[in-house]
């Protein structure tokens, strides 16, 4: 079977969570015979090379539009549908507070227009813009063979959004056992905190910061400024103590050192899916601090720890915890049993032989 993944035109310029489960879903495909091209939305394709194709991001519907439309190829979508409504209505500042008294389907409208005009990406398809956000996912949903989320809790809430009857199969989010080994001999620093995202509102880096500003923690900010953000990134970097530090995004096996002395990882955001770096982390013997807001307890159930997105106070609570918590060993086993990038590409496969013969 050969596969072409059709990915938003920006993945590797602003390299975010997609772009990790893109690329180490293909690796680990191709290691159980699947071809796969990874390509770029705003590339020219030759559909009839494959036998599928397979978006990712359903909220970037006008790439979907395009391609789809210009073949009768059948093909998959694994969604990542976040829901940014909280962090839109309570915490955008500037021009962009007009977000918090629009419905999320066209703040995500908006923001895609404003991309393009900003020509920090292009427009797939020009049917998109009077079609609109919704329109626009209600039409891929209709024809796409499946729907490949990442979790039942995902698959729920696309399905709450967008009503229309589709087929899914829920995808594990993984990591990759290899690369992410655990030196049980290395002993791990119990003022050691990293978080390893992008700086981004949504991902809450603020409120981080708040809460370790000035303690014996020692935080490592891992992770690039979003583009469009970099009022937050200065803003974050301006209240940041002596013992908060930033270190620009780094390809995924120099952060193996950081993960093996870290005590604790922290992704303290408005939402998350699952939170990649979590998973990441946890196999490298970190404590768990994450949201409570999202997907996040069907990855990580009662062996992670829980914090309040909006309370520094709690964040910090919540971190004073997990350092002093003895290492997770029976979320590292789980993690390594259910949720490696090859146990997303043996459910992968099944899926891709499901939508061929739908």
């Amino acid at each position: 079977m050969k596969v072409a993944f059709i990915i938003r035109s920006t993945m590797y310029k602003v390299p975010g969570g997609d772009t990790v489960q893109a690329v180490q879903t293909a690796r680990a495909l191709a290691s159980i015979g699947v071809k796969v091209d990874i390509l770029l939305s705003n590339q020219t394709i030759a559909y009839d090379k494959y036998d599928l194709l397979h978006f990712f991001n359903i909220t970037r519907p006008a790439d979907i539009l395009y391609h789809s439309q210009k073949t009768k190829k059948p093909f998959v979508v694994s969604t990542i549908l976040c829901n940014y409504t909280e962090y839109d209505k309570n915490h955008r500042k500037g021009i962009a507070s007009i977000f918090s008294y629009l419905p999320q389907n066209t703040v995500e409208y908006l923001k895609t227009t404003a991309r393009w005009l900003l020509g920090r990406d292009h427009l797939a398809s020009p049917d998109y813009l009077w079609k609109g956000q919704r329109k626009s996912i209600l039409e891929v949903l209709a024809k796409t063979a499946m729907i490949l989320p990442n979790s039942r809790s995902e698959a729920g809430r696309v399905l709450r959004a967008y009503p229309p009857k589709v087929n899914y199969n829920v995808i594990t989010n993984g990591t990759d056992p290899v690369l992410f080994k655990y030196d049980p001999s290395v002993k791990k620093d119990d003022l050691l905190i990293i978080c390893v995202a992008r700086i981004e509102g949504i991902k809450n880096q603020l409120n981080l910061i708040k809460a370790l500003n000035n303690t014996p923690f020692t935080l490592l900010l891992i992770g690039a400024a979003a583009p469009n953000q970099m009022d937050y990134y200065r803003k974050c970097r301006e209240i940041a103590a002596d013992n908060i530090n930033f270190i620009d995004h780094i390809p995924q096996y120099e952060l193996v050192n950081y993960y093996q002395q870290a005590k604790v990882h922290v992704l303290p955001s408005w939402f998350e899916t699952t939170g990649l770096s979590s998973i990441e982390a946890a196999v490298m013997g970190c404590n768990i601090v994450i949201t409570d807001r999202g997907d996040t307890v069907e990855y990580f159930g009662d062996d992670a720890f829980y914090c309040d997105a909006s309370s520094p106070a709690n964040i910090l609570e919540t971190i004073q915890k997990a350092s002093a918590a003895p290492e997770p060993e029976k979320l590292r086993d789980r993690i390594l049993t259910k949720h490696t990038w090859k146990q997303a590409a043996i459910q992968t496969l099944k899926a891709y032989q499901l939508a061929a013969t739908a």
